[in-house]
């Protein structure tokens, strides 16, 4: 593989240094031979999708060769780090291609039978069989569990938890002596408080935050995937709900207030990364929507680029920019910091040194 160099200013530290690349990883040596193939603008580590779907499509699951497809969509937008949150297909070969981003996998989502979306989880009819379900889930994935915290319950007509808080707390202890962590689905606020108290160490999409869970989240150090571009559908799920009119009340309840509750999470200190649940409903490669957003509900443009690029790889245990590390990379011609559209049109992409 061609040595290569790169002269840039360098995120986050801001400032204008050499990287070369040899062997597909970084050095802050330099490299005899090396072929400058950036110099001027800007490089961040390589953004990363803290919520991502590869393996769902419109109608559920989808082929391996359309879940290439939207891998590849994704680090064509500079996403080249995926926690893919649930996924009803093995994408373990995937994993084995160098031109895909990197990905994490959560196994497959734990659910109850008709309380989520059709074909995408495994459901349990007994909850009792949750923490074997999470057990396996581990053995199965990247040191992620999925669970579905709530969904609408036909019985009663709107979003309920699916399990009690019993469960939760073996299950959750059961996924961290095996080193995994876990994170749910939650819409609603009902789910958050036996969640939460179990020790989970993520929520997703939180819109049913209150003061007291955002204080409860903010204390144990609970991070947050808030999803914002995925919010934005909620009305289009009230407005289909039309056999369950207090569902699709709640659910335009939680639209209407959820930048100010991510806002707060935001100020409580709460660690939000960003993740755009791409797949169904989401396209693939819309990972500067979910920054932008991000911006709006109140983190600064460097806090907003952190929760999708190096503070969301040092949550999950990737490198960045260090000397070794893999060389996953974005450029820029322009400053992301002074204004983040320049996210959507990377100058150059480099993936384990190759460039894209």
């Amino acid at each position: 593989m061609t040595a290569l160099h790169l002269r840039a200013t360098v995120l986050p530290d801001g400032a204008q240094r050499d990287l070369w690349i040899a062997d597909g990883r970084i050095s802050l040596e330099p490299v005899a031979g090396a072929e400058t193939v950036f110099g001027g603008g800007y490089v961040l580590p390589g953004l990363v999708d803290a919520h991502c779907h590869v393996g769902i499509g419109t109608r559920g699951p989808v082929e391996l060769d359309e879940a290439v497809t939207q891998a590849e969509t994704d680090r064509d937008a500079g996403t080249l780090l995926i926690r893919d949150c649930g996924a009803p297909i093995d994408t373990r070969p995937l994993q084995q291609r160098d031109d895909l981003p990197r990905i994490i996998r959560a196994g497959k989502h734990l659910a109850r039978p008709k309380r989520y979306i059709p074909k995408l989880s495994d459901d349990l009819d007994d909850e009792q069989d949750l923490p074997a379900a999470v057990a396996e889930q581990a053995a199965y994935g990247d040191g992620w569990i999925k669970l579905v915290g709530d969904w609408i319950d036909r019985s009663v007509g709107d979003l309920a938890p699916l399990w009690s808080d019993e469960v939760l707390a073996e299950a959750i202890d059961t996924a961290h002596r095996l080193g995994a962590r876990v994170t749910a689905h939650v819409f609603g606020e009902d789910a958050l408080p036996g969640l939460i108290n179990a020790g989970i160490d993520c929520i997703e999409h939180g819109t049913g935050l209150t003061d007291e869970t955002v204080e409860l989240m903010a204390a144990r150090g609970t991070a947050l995937v808030p999803t914002l571009v995925n919010v934005e559908n909620f009305p289009g799920f009230a407005a289909a709900a039309t056999k369950y009119p207090d569902y699709a009340t709640h659910m335009n309840a939680l639209y209407e207030r959820a930048d100010s509750t991510v806002a707060k999470a935001i100020e409580a200190g709460i660690p939000v990364y960003a993740g755009t649940d791409a797949g169904g409903g989401i396209p693939h490669g819309v990972l500067a929507d979910e920054v932008a957003a991000l911006h709006r509900v109140g983190m600064s443009t460097e806090q907003a680029l952190g929760a999708a690029s190096w503070g969301a790889r040092e949550w999950l245990g990737w490198s960045s920019l260090e000397h070794g590390a893999l060389a996953d990379l974005v450029c820029y011609d322009a400053d992301p910091r002074k204004d983040l559209d320049v996210l959507r049109a990377p100058s150059r992409i480099l993936l384990g040194g190759k460039v894209f």
